[in-house]
C-alpha cells in the first residue's frame, strides 16, 4: 500500500519554485562535523502553503471534498464544516495532550480521520458502510497532498549525493505524519534510506506524540549519535525554523544551521524572546551550497 500513497503524493504534485529571500548565506568550514540531520518541510521540500498547516481555508476546503470524492464518501456535510470538524478534533487532541504535562504535543493524523469519518455517519453517509471500507491512510494522503503540495528543494539531490559520498551520518527530525516518509519515493525516485538518510536516525513526530520545538527528538537523536560515538558538537542541524529548528539545536549542542531558501517558510522570528541571542552557524540559501562547508 506505500506504494499507492507515494503515487498519490506523485501525480497531485507539481513543480514549485522557492521565493528568494534577502539573506546572505553563512558558509563556514565545518571541520570536525561527522553528522548532518535536517528538518524535511520547507528544508528539503518547498511547500506551496509555506509550512504544513499554513494553507488557506479556501484551498483546504476543496481539498478535503477532493480526499473525500477520491475515496467515494458522500455526503452531505459542507466542505467548510467538515474542515472544521478535522482542525477542530486536532486543537482537542492537543488541548487533551497539553493537560497531561505534553507542551508540544503531535497527533495522529489516521486517528484524526477516523474521528472524523465516524462523524460524518448520518450525514449522507453509513456508518458501518464506511468505516469498513475506507483506507483511511489514503484519506489522509488524498487530504495532504491537496492542501499542502511539495517539491523538492533545489539542488536537494546534489546536497544528499554530496553528503552521502563523504560518509557522514545521515538523519531526519521533523514535525511530520506517516506520508512524509512517502514524498522521498514520491518525488525522489527512492526511498530516504537510498538517498544515504540511517533509518535509525529518522524521527517523525507523530511515532511519538512530540513535536518541535519541543527537544525531545532531538535529545533521541543525540543519544543514538552517542552510542556511535559521535559527540553533539559534531552534529550540523539544518532547518528553515529559528524556534523549531535552530533554538532545539543550539539546546542539545548540535551545531546550528538556518535553510533560509524560501521566502513562504523561512521563520526568522524577529522579536521573539525565544530567539534572543541565537544564531546559526551556517546559512544556506542554497541546499547546493552545503558542500562548501566541508573540508576538500
Amino acid at each position: 500500500m506505500s506504494y499507492l500513497y507515494s503515487e498519490i503524493l506523485k501525480r497531485q504534485s507539481k513543480p514549485i519554485s522557492p521565493t528568494p529571500t534577502a539573506e546572505k548565506p553563512r558558509l563556514p568550514l565545518l571541520e570536525g562535523v561527522r553528522a548532518v540531520l535536517f528538518d524535511v518541510y520547507g528544508t528539503l521540500f518547498t511547500s506551496g502553503s509555506g509550512e504544513v498547516g499554513t494553507a488557506r481555508p479556501a484551498t483546504c476546503e476543496t481539498a478535503f471534498a477532493g480526499a473525500l470524492a477520491a475515496v467515494r464518501i458522500s455526503t452531505t456535510l459542507s466542505p467548510a464544516d467538515g474542515l472544521e470538524l478535522l482542525v477542530g478534533r486536532i486543537e482537542q487532541l492537543h488541548m487533551e495532550a497539553r493537560r497531561k504535562g505534553i507542551e508540544h504535543p503531535e497527533v495522529d493524523i489516521i486517528e484524526v480521520w477516523r474521528f472524523v469519518v465516524g462523524q460524518l455517519a448520518g450525514k449522507g453517509t453509513d456508518e458501518h458502510e464506511t468505516a469498513a471500507r475506507v483506507d483511511l491512510r489514503q484519506l489522509a494522503v488524498e487530504f495532504e497532498a491537496r492542501a499542502n503540495p511539495v517539491w523538492p528543494m533545489p539542488g536537494l539531490t546534489d546536497c544528499l549525493r554530496q553528503l552521502r559520498s563523504r560518509r557522514l551520518a545521515m538523519g531526519i527530525i521533523s514535525n511530520a505524519q506517516f506520508y512524509t516518509r512517502e514524498l522521498f519515493p514520491a518525488l525522489l525516485g527512492h526511498r530516504a534510506e537510498a538517498w544515504g538518510f540511517n533509518p535509525a536516525l529518522q524521527y517523525y513526530s507523530y511515532e511519538y506524540g512530540l513535536a518541535k520545538p519541543g527537544t525531545e527528538m532531538f535529545r533521541m537523536a543525540a543519544d543514538t549519535l552517542a552510542a556511535r560515538g559521535i559527540e553533539p558538537a559534531e552534529v550540523l542541524y539544518i532547518g528553515n525554523d529559528m524556534l523549531h529548528d535552530v533554538v532545539p539545536a543550539v539546546r542539545l549542542g548540535f551545531r546550528p544551521g538556518l535553510f533560509a531558501g524560501d521566502a513562504r517558510s523561512l521563520r526568522r522570528r524577529d522579536g521573539d524572546p525565544r530567539v534572543d541571542g541565537i544564531e546559526p552557524e551556517v546559512v544556506l540559501t542554497a541546499l547546493s551550497d552545503l558542500k562548501v562547508c566541508f573540508p576538500r
